[in-house]
């Protein structure tokens, strides 16, 4: 990375996270000599049942498809890594970006966002189903490890910038914005408000929008590399996108001849680069711009500072548009997609008439709970479930199990 930008740059500066100024926890703990309170995060999340599931969850491609594609699990530290190298520059909290880009998917379901997108039809009816509240939920409540409290008790300020992932929830007057307009908040975010105020009406600390932007960066640069490796698409297709064809021509000009596996990572790895320094240039300006003095004063601004600019927007939506035709509407995902879809929606449908077919704890006092409790209870276990172990639950409860090979 060019010194221009922030290489190097170690000390924490007066808008970062200080842990030892944290809001603290909702239930009180004593404090380790050893760690900052982020740190303790970081392993607690890390050490989480959720977070192990992660590595049988994925992303485009199922799970028997091939060693060597993204899952959940390597997304995640992927994000974590990039979030850190935006926090060092920014001089932000280093272990709070990291903490936030390990949680931020733990609510995950099955099958990426087409088993996202099923549980939410299956839910509509009882609140509807987001990652993002899921993953508040696993981290208060789903996660049961500790003697003394249900949940992770994590810090103030990794709950809030894990629920304000994608930035403010409601604004001044209230009402839910964004993809939440018209209809309320999920039950998750809206039970934990309950408890612990996570100012739901700001944007969230410059850490949690460095985790946020990296998750993006992650994302583009590495379904770029799973497509291509799965074969949906040739290296030659991306002179579609001025953005790519630009790095495309950069590496055949330096390296020309180069074996194409090791052609893919040039482009995958310099595609990453120049967002990343895009995002450290413009996270500069903004901050040099509003010059806050704490980390309220990034909540307070009123919008984004850490994001990309207004050129690599445009050309990262350019990307995303490229991969939305070429990969996730190819036909051979679409025909895993509809598959896997169906076993999702299987097994809420069969859990939901029989709901003491779940195994325990989870089939335990349900005559105690209302139908929408039992419903969030199927959601909370189907979510939870890796891609492998859903389709084994398929096969335990029906005979016609679809064949993802």
């Amino acid at each position: 990375m060019n010194s221009d930008i922030g290489f190097g740059a170690q000390s924490r500066a007066v808008y970062a996270e200080n842990p030892l100024e944290s809001r603290g926890r909702l239930y009180p703990e004593t404090e380790s000599p050893t760690r900052t309170p982020f740190q303790r995060d970081r392993d607690r999340i890390i050490h989480s049942s959720a977070f192990r599931r992660l590595k049988h969850k994925t992303q485009v491609f199922v799970y028997h498809e091939g060693d060597h594609f993204r899952t959940r699990l390597t997304h995640t530290i992927e994000v974590s890594q990039i979030a850190r190298s935006l926090a060092r520059a920014l001089r932000l909290d280093e272990d709070l970006a990291e903490c936030l880009a390990l949680s931020h998917d733990l609510g995950h379901t099955p099958f990426g966002h087409e088993g996202e997108d099923v549980m939410h039809e299956c839910m509509a009816p009882f609140g509807g189903f987001d990652h993002n509240a899921q993953s508040l939920r696993v981290v208060t409540h789903l996660e049961q490890r500790y003697a003394e409290f249900d949940g992770l008790n994590l810090a103030w300020e990794t709950l809030e910038g894990l629920v304000k992932h994608n930035g403010p929830l409601i604004g001044l007057d209230g009402s839910p914005l964004g993809k939440f307009k018209n209809v309320q908040l999920p039950f998750a975010i809206r039970e934990y408000e309950e408890k612990q105020d996570l100012l739901l009406k700001t944007w969230p600390g410059g850490e949690a929008q460095a985790a946020a932007i990296a998750d993006d960066i992650a994302y583009d640069a590495h379904d770029l590399d799973d497509g291509l490796r799965a074969g949906l698409f040739a290296v030659e297709d991306m002179r579609e996108v001025p953005y790519l064809a630009e790095i495309l021509s950069e590496v055949d000009t330096k390296y020309p001849g180069l074996e194409e596996s090791r052609r893919i990572h040039e482009i995958v790895r310099r595609s990453i680069t120049r967002m990343v320094e895009d995002v450290i240039r413009e996270g500069m300006r903004n901050i040099a711009e509003t010059n806050p003095q704490s980390a309220q004063d990034i909540r307070l601004a009123g919008r984004c500072l850490i994001g990309f600019s207004s050129d690599m927007a445009a050309a990262e939506k350019e990307v995303k548009r490229f991969l939305f035709s070429r990969v996730y509407r190819h036909h051979d995902v679409l025909a895993v997609r509809k598959l896997v879809s169906r076993v999702v929606k299987d097994l809420f449908q069969k859990f939901h008439a029989q709901p003491e077919l779940m195994p325990s704890p989870w089939n335990i006092g349900l005559e105690d709970l209302s139908e929408t409790e039992v419903a969030r209870r199927i959601c909370d276990y189907i979510a939870g479930m890796t891609d492998r172990y859903a389709i084994e639950e398929h096969r335990r409860l029906f005979d016609d199990t679809p064949d993802l090979g």
